[in-house]
């Protein structure tokens, strides 16, 4: 691949990237000594984007045969989309939350509340104890 400076490019224009690309489908352009941008010819252009298209529609029929697939209205899935951002949302915000509610029930809440907060089946140290004395 042929490589072509922004100062030739500045000078020649047009006639400069065609002779970097006589006979090559590709020329990189260098600014400063450093390869910054690749032009090409625009039928190679369309070739490459084709290839990366049925790529894509190799994938997505993989996908389809694997079953990795969900069928759905437009409708359904934009709400099935807002519920996973929701949840996502609120997986992040949850554990902050928690730990805020967690150190007010242990700083002020009574008995109750604080039962009706533990997980199901835990009990609380006094529990504990007079289950164990019985």
């Amino acid at each position: 691949m042929s490589t072509l400076s922004a100062n030739d490019l500045k000078t020649g224009g047009i006639a400069a990237i065609e002779a970097a690309l006589a006979g090559q489908p590709e020329a990189i352009i260098s600014v400063r000594g450093k390869e910054r941008f690749v032009v090409m010819d625009v039928a190679h252009y369309h070739y490459l984007r084709e290839c990366e298209l049925d790529a894509a529609l190799a994938q997505s029929q993989a996908d389809l045969a694997a079953g990795r697939v969900v069928a759905e209205s437009a409708h359904a899935h934009a709400a099935r989309l807002q519920a996973m951002l929701n949840a996502e949302a609120v997986a992040v915000a949850q554990p902050a939350a928690k730990r805020a509610a967690q150190a007010v029930l242990k700083r002020a809440a009574p008995p109750a509340i604080k039962a009706a907060a533990r997980p199901a089946g835990a009990v609380s140290a006094k529990q504990a104890a007079s289950r164990r004395k019985g």
